[in-house]
């Protein structure tokens, strides 16, 4: 078992062997927080120089919920903070999910003070007590050491940029626990609205087009390519929530990493748009070759755009969620009366886990454009879908759109008929 000493090799910072290869260090563009005590969840702590958003507490909340329920299931929690900034995710595993160990690792040294002074809230411990350590090392490095000593960890949380979370999943999944929580981050919008599909087939092994439910896509993007990564290891992946954010963008999603084979790759294949309909359909990888949308406008399947490999499954687990959300109760974050954005999000989740949503959602705005009528209130549509027999949920992805498993067609029917227009006449 490695024992994380001063004297252990791997916390000494290496020279890069290849001075051609540069680790991303983003801009200053604002989001530097000067050196100030900040406040989250009655926490103080400081963020320095660091890189830190307000915005994303939700993810840390999101984040802490689930590393607390594994310590409650497992009776322990070791948690890899891979790319710590300030250090507020490893001071919150610690002192919220009552985490028994967390190494808080970032590659610049300069932000040592400050997650010492975060960290310094709970007591250090000494020897195999240690209850924190702090290195300055390359996330991959980290990762494979403790691999290769065997330190395993029970939920590897990594915050990275842009698409580099590609770089980290298999080093991860290697020093994960059985049946440990894996936590990444994706803040590529690029690649998610299908603006660089080679580079998304590079990072995750996706061609992606434009859709007009990208967000979701970036999601299912970065679920996919950790697909991918485990079936090489021989493991496979189960999504516990999936998180998207319009600040960054960010994409998190929370997955539980377990030995064995992806079932005939269930949930992992191709999803499409129609432009002429305005559907959008899964296809597994049996199907490639008669991928096709059976409306019968003029362009038929020349107007459907492909994306794939991809998660198709559900975003959340409903169970999981339900356990999130009593935990959040317990703890006072949500409920009491008062409804916190917290409590809307997880509310939001645990509609859009219902198996029989399809991928992708249907923006209002869509629907009366197609539709040339104002559109409906979104509560009064969905309430009529649901009386037809189809599946609804809000997306908390996007304000003003429906997940369901409704057909375009359909929904333009509704809203004409609700706002008492001829279906026949426009």
């Amino acid at each position: 078992m490695l024992t994380l000493s001063p004297k252990a090799p791997f916390l000494y910072k290496p020279q890069n062997p290849n001075p051609k290869i540069q680790h991303y260090k983003p801009q200053n563009n604002g989001i530097y927080c000067k050196s100030e005590l900040q406040s989250e969840r009655g926490l103080e702590f400081e963020t320095g120089e660091t890189f830190f958003r307000h915005e994303s507490a939700k993810g840390r909340d999101l984040g802490v919920l689930a590393a607390s329920l594994y310590n409650q299931s497992k009776g322990k929690l070791r948690v890899l903070d891979a790319l710590c900034g300030c250090g507020i995710r490893s001071l919150r595993y610690l002192m919220e999910a009552k985490a028994d160990f967390v190494l808080a690792n970032d590659a610049n040294d300069e932000h040592r003070r400050v997650i010492l002074e975060n960290l310094k809230r709970v007591d250090r411990g000494f020897g195999d007590e240690r209850k924190w350590v702090v290195t300055h090392l390359d996330a991959n490095r980290v990762l494979s050491e403790c691999y290769l000593h065997k330190d395993f960890f029970d939920l590897i949380d990594i915050d990275s940029f842009g698409s580099d979370i590609s770089l980290f999943l298999r080093s991860a999944m290697n020093t994960l626990s059985f049946d440990g929580l894996l936590y990444v981050t994706s803040t590529d919008g690029h690649s998610s609205g299908g603006h660089h599909p080679d580079h998304s087939l590079a990072a995750y092994g996706a061609y992606v087009r434009p859709m007009p439910y990208s967000n979701e896509v970036g999601l299912r993007m970065l679920i996919g390519g950790a697909v991918r990564e485990a079936s090489v290891l021989g493991y496979y992946i189960t999504p516990l929530f999936s998180y998207y954010s319009y600040h960054g963008p960010v994409f998190r999603v929370m997955l539980r990493v377990n030995r064995g084979k992806l079932l005939e790759n269930r949930h992992y294949g191709f999803i499409t748009y129609c432009n002429n309909c305005g559907n959008s359909q899964e296809f597994s990888w049996a199907e490639l070759g008669q991928i096709s949308c059976s409306c019968s406008g003029s362009h038929g399947s020349r107007s459907l755009v492909i994306s794939g490999p991809l998660w198709t499954g559900p975003l959340h687990s409903a169970a999981y969620i339900s356990k999130m959300i009593n935990l959040a109760e317990e703890w006072g974050w949500i409920g009491n009366g008062a409804e916190t954005d917290l409590g809307k999000l997880l509310k939001q989740m645990l509609d859009e886990s219902d198996p029989r949503l399809k991928s992708g959602y249907i923006k209002m705005d869509e629907v009366a454009s197609r539709a040339k009528i104002n559109s409906p209130p979104l509560r009064t549509m969905m309430s009529a879908m649901q009386k037809e027999g189809y599946a609804t949920s809000r997306s908390h992805i996007a304000s003003n759109a429906i997940k369901t498993d409704c057909p375009m067609s359909v929904c333009i029917r509704i809203s004409k008929e609700l706002q008492g227009v001829d279906s026949f006449s426009v």
